[in-house]
């Protein structure tokens, strides 16, 4: 892996194995018209709790994994698990997540009938909107990726996307609709 590259790549040891992506239908292998809209429904605690996760992490980047179910073009948060921003050179900047940490969140997430439906990260001083190194860094084709811009401390807008396409070569990040509930 080369320097300052997000791990969101778990690896394929043990049990539980990856998500088969070909069974989201929606999602893979489509990319998003101007017209179509994808949805990540989360319940106003879990929305709270990343935020507020976010403000504690200020001036660093906070990251995290989101639980869930997926219904085609629906992701639907059960939990929003925090985890370690394990990026040790520029942590205000960017993020990773170890993928030791992942394996670990995947297997309490497939003992629950879940799976991950998505990631959060924050952006310090920044607005919740995606970057270059965002897309390049993303790699769970069929997720959510939310953004939560925080502002001096506080948590101010988060946005949500969700990635598109079937390779590397042809991924994109598209807007969702976050709908709390």
């Amino acid at each position: 892996m080369r320097q300052g590259q997000m791990s969101h790549t778990v690896p394929r040891v043990g049990k539980p194995p990856l998500p088969d992506w070909s069974q989201r239908k929606g999602l893979v292998g489509r990319f998003a018209s101007a017209n179509h809209r994808f949805m990540l429904k989360l319940c106003q605690s879990e929305f709270d709790a990343l935020r507020r996760y976010a403000e504690q992490a200020y001036p660093q980047e906070c990251c995290g994994a989101l639980l869930g179910t997926p219904t085609g073009d629906i992701r639907e948060v059960c939990a929003a698990v925090p985890c370690t921003n394990a990026q040790a050179d520029s942590p205000q900047t960017r993020y990773s997540i170890d993928p030791r940490e992942l394996v670990c969140i995947q297997r309490d997430a497939h003992e629950r009938g879940w799976e991950i439906v998505g990631f959060y990260h924050s952006h310090p001083d920044h607005p919740a909107r995606w970057s270059t190194t965002d897309l390049e860094d993303a790699h769970w084709i069929g997720c959510s990726y939310v953004i939560v811009s925080v502002e001096g401390s506080r948590a101010a807008a988060a946005n949500s996307f969700v990635l598109t396409g079937t390779r590397e070569e042809d991924k994109a990040l598209s807007d969702e609709e976050i709908v709390i509930e």
